[in-house]
């Protein structure tokens, strides 16, 4: 992800990545964000979402997230702890990549041959990556 991205989803949600800079030995976070432009949407209405029920649920407390990384054509977000419902949030928005570009946001579908990607046409057919 772009540095500016990163920078803005930091700065915007600093109890969820409070520990972004850590060291590696506590965090996968110091790595950054590992997947590319096209899910940040997808990660920005994540945190709004787990901000807002932690504020509703004053007993929830804001996980720390570990690490969010591409995997199999999907996002996966790691916290250090959480309710249901946060869970629930989560995994609503890795079934939301797997059908998201992650490099332009548009609509994409998985896609590839030994690495899975989820792109759009366009950028399947720049890539040469073929359906499977």
């Amino acid at each position: 992800m772009k540095k500016e991205l990163d920078e803005k989803l930091c700065a915007d949600y600093p109890e969820l990545f409070k520990n972004r800079h850590a060291n590696v030995r506590s965090t996968a976070m110091c790595w950054g964000f590992e997947c590319n432009d096209g899910w940040y949407g997808i990660i920005d209405q994540l945190c709004k979402d787990i901000t807002k029920w932690c504020k509703e649920h004053a007993k929830i407390p804001v996980p720390e997230v570990m690490q969010v990384k591409e995997k199999f054509g999907g996002l996966r977000f790691y916290i250090s702890r959480g309710d249901d419902e946060i869970y629930r949030l989560i995994h609503a928005a890795e079934e939301q990549s797997l059908k998201t570009c992650e490099i332009c946001g548009k609509p994409g579908k998985e896609r590839g041959g030994g690495w899975i990607r989820t792109l759009c046409d366009k950028h399947a057919e720049q890539l040469e990556v073929v359906d499977y």
